[in-house]
């Protein structure tokens, strides 16, 4: 095909959808049904609604070709584990039992069955119930959610492309199940899923598929021979069956790199690319491979990830040069749309001058089938659009709403003392213990409390007027009063105040930034149904005033132990928000840390001893591609250290940081100079105590004894064994006892119950190892 019938041929797609449905009916009704509210009957509908509607709204916007498949109960990924038959043998009869609860056993857990693993979809906020594999397990095809999503868009009247996790890509996601050898790698099973992959591909063709897109997003990672040559040996297998589709690999996040050769080979009808950020590369990658001829190529040029309207004529070029490429080249987002929010429109609330330069996935869509019509049609058509887009970028490049010259002028003038703390470790770690008094394996929690309805009505009322500024604070104080009581009864060394006045640990802090913007409807799943609504950052960032003092030092005034203040951290804020792309990331994180660092000299000054900092995101933000990871962790860990290192040394600086792999960011983990550091283990059953081990890591830590994404209560006992394998690798004198996480999706009843069996797996540990009893710590 020449460059002008491959132009011609251009159409728009995308690669998912949000799932929830405007109005979060998606999360309503799963809770709904697993509270007993909501027959499973019910649910289905419900989500075939959500469906129908998606679909009907990307046809109308333009797009030729709708993806089904992408839409899911509670996780992409764990629907993969359904489809190919890989349900561990603790979730086995309960799936036998009916399929619907078994799902959702492997996903929450049940009362005596723990849930798969949990962590972080790519460097994306999004996360993935990690599969569960072992040398003895026996793959087999269950294609009947693909093929029946599939046969309700044709029903429909939709040109419609299901879409599939890659084989190559869910085995790299897998990690060993319990008890499997230590040397084990899920990769070679490979050959054993390949053909169940072959029997859905004959099973979506019967069922009218023409294409089937295969993601295969692991690719754009660094990967070594024998995990590019699993890549290689499974499309060639995949691509000589007789029975299939025409098959699309689908990338995104990154470039391709070596990976590009591989798939370039593949005996694959197309391949579809990401174009923008770092994986912009691509373009270059690609006209070094000399293409991909023959191939349908889906041009990722639309990002996928942000918030921001796309440059429509940066993009029409990008598209220019790829067509001679590929036999075809059709327009699309980067990535699924589920990492952004529905509609954009719908935000009456923000300034107008803003939200004319944002695109959420109801606009991305619409700039994706602006692109292929430009591209297929001329220039000419969408003369009018470009010239609209062009006003919009325009206007937001010379707003004073994105530039303070006095932000700017502090952040420049940060030196590396700045960025340290005055005394080292050991001596810090003295002050605090004279200062503290804490037992040996002290026990705390990490920041939240149950939101109840309560709460939520609370703000509802607040915001619509039916309660005054002075009613919401009596609220506030009254459960904080509670929550400090019923710590202090349950046995906690260090408590916390609850967090009751904030929704969530980054929008709070973006209400009170300026350069922040917090939207009313801008709903992103975050896991299962747990939806987020992430601030934009769209400007400088300054405090206006202290943020989270008052209601710190009311609860600090309820207690003789220590209350922390808790904050999020710099690398959090932006990974949790969108991010302003008119600046390098680095930039805009200094200005965060040093909004912090006035929030923590005056919690600080307000006589709080222990300060929290979180920063869950820091190895979820790690660059998938190691080339770029050295300058990611310089910028990440001086932002933290910026944030908290004017304190005094009996100052006690807490982190934490969840669901994630931590690894390989064990070095960063120690620059960031937190005198303690919590993170999730229960999951992993201690997996990171032993990595800090043997990384040599000097400080205190508090690996999770509960896992709080578990409507599950574990007994003392399991708790005590855990804490047992913690102390196999950290010495008591260094070792915390605490949840996982914040306990604020958790009730009340559970929660109770929950600390009061990890205060006495606390206690059991500290008879065992020697530690005297619990004595009241000063304020």
């Amino acid at each position: 095909m020449t460059t002008k019938s491959a132009a011609a041929a251009s159409r728009a797609t995308v690669h998912g959808y949000p799932r929830q449905g405007p109005g979060r009916e998606l999360k309503k009704a799963v809770e709904g049904y697993w509270k007993g509210r909501v027959t499973a009957d019910e649910l289905h509908r419900t989500a075939a609604r959500l469906r129908r509607d998606n679909w009907r709204q990307l046809a109308r916007t333009g797009l030729h070709e709708v993806p089904t498949g992408d839409f899911s109960l509670y996780d992409h990924v764990l629907d993969t584990t359904v489809m190919v038959g890989a349900v561990p043998e603790r979730h086995r009869a309960a799936a036998e039992a009916d399929a619907l609860d078994g799902y959702f056993a492997m996903a929450r857990g049940t009362r005596d069955v723990a849930p798969l693993e949990m962590t972080k979809w790519f460097d994306t906020n999004y996360h993935y119930l990690v599969p569960e594999l072992d040398p003895g397990t026996v793959f087999s095809a269950n294609s009947g959610k693909q093929t029946g999503e599939l046969a309700e868009a044709v029903a429909q009247g939709h040109t419609a492309r299901p879409v599939l996790v890659g084989p190559v890509t869910y085995l790299l996601l897998a990690k060993p199940a319990p008890g499997a050898p230590g040397d084990f790698e899920p990769l070679t099973l490979l050959d054993r899923l390949l053909p169940v992959y072959a029997e859905v591909l004959a099973d979506l063709r019967a069922a009218g598929a023409e294409w089937v897109q295969l993601d295969e997003p692991a690719l754009v990672a660094d990967r070594s021979p024998a995990e590019l040559n699993a890549a290689a040996r499974a499309y060639r297998e995949l691509g000589a069956l007789a029975d299939r589709p025409k098959l699309l690999v689908a990338s995104y996040f990154d470039r391709l790199g070596e990976a590009l050769r591989v798939l370039a080979k593949a005996p694959v009808e197309g391949l579809a690319m990401d174009f923008t950020g770092p994986a912009a590369a691509n373009l270059d990658d690609l006209a070094r491979a000399g293409g991909v001829p023959g191939k349908r190529l889906i041009a990722g040029v639309v990002d996928g990830r942000n918030v921001w309207i796309n440059d429509l004529k940066r993009s029409l070029a990008t598209l220019v040069s790829l067509l001679g490429f590929a036999e075809r080249v059709d327009v699309a987002p980067s990535c699924s749309l589920l990492h952004v929010p529905l509609n954009a429109a719908v935000e009456r609330d923000i300034d107008p001058q803003i939200r004319r330069w944002l695109a959420f996935a109801r606009q991305k869509a619409e700039e994706a089938v602006t692109l292929a019509q430009g591209l297929s049609e001329g220039t000419g058509i969408i003369a009018g659009l470009l010239a609209a887009n062009s006003s919009a970028l325009a206007s937001r490049s010379s707003s004073k709403l994105t530039r303070d010259a006095t932000v700017r002028a502090r952040a420049a003038a940060v030196t590396e003392a700045g960025t340290r703390r005055a005394q080292p470790y050991p001596e810090r770690a003295a002050a605090q213990r004279a200062k503290l008094k804490l037992p040996p394996l002290p026990a705390t929690t990490i920041g939240s409390f149950p939101q109840t309805g309560e709460l939520r009505a609370a703000r509802a009322d607040l915001r619509a007027g039916r309660l005054d500024a002075e009613g919401y604070d009596r609220r506030i104080a009254a459960e904080i009063r509670e929550v400090i009581h019923f710590q202090e009864q349950a046995g906690l060394d260090v408590l916390v105040h609850g967090e009751p006045e904030r929704s969530d640990m980054v929008q709070y802090f973006a209400e009170q930034l300026d350069g922040c913007v917090a939207t009313q409807h801008g709903w992103v799943q975050s896991y299962g149904t747990r939806y987020v609504r992430p601030p934009i950052i769209a400007g400088d960032i300054s405090r206006r005033a202290p943020m989270t003092v008052a209601w710190t030092r009311y609860a600090q005034e309820q207690t003789r132990r220590p209350v922390k203040g808790m904050l999020t951290g710099p690398v959090t804020m932006l990974a949790w928000s969108f991010v302003r792309d008119d600046q390098p990331e680095a930039e805009t994180a200094r200005q965060v840390a040093l909004a912090l660092r006035d929030e923590v000299a005056d919690l600080e000054a307000a006589g709080t001893a222990v300060i929290q900092v979180d920063e869950p995101a820091l190895r979820e933000s790690l660059p998938l591609r190691a080339a770029r990871r050295a300058e990611y962790l310089a910028w990440a860990t001086e932002s933290f250290r910026l944030a908290t290192a004017g304190v005094r040394a009996d100052t006690q600086i807490h982190t934490h940081m969840c669901y994630a792999e931590f690894g390989d960011i064990l070095p960063a983990i120690d620059d960031l100079d937190a005198d303690v550091i919590s993170l999730e283990a229960a999951r992993s059953h201690m997996q990171v105590a032993d990595e800090l081990a043997a990384a040599g890591y000097p400080r205190e830590v508090g690996p999770g004894v509960y896992d709080i994404h578990s409507p599950r209560v574990p007994t003392a006992d399991e708790m005590a064994s855990l804490l047992r394998k913690g102390l196999a690798a950290i010495p008591p004198e260094r070792l915390w006892v605490n949840p996982d996480c914040g306990l604020k999706t958790r009730g009340r009843p559970e929660v109770r119950a929950a600390l009061e069996n990890l205060v006495a797996a606390a206690r059991t540990l500290r008879a065992e190892v020697g530690g005297p009893p619990r004595e009241p710590s000063a304020g």
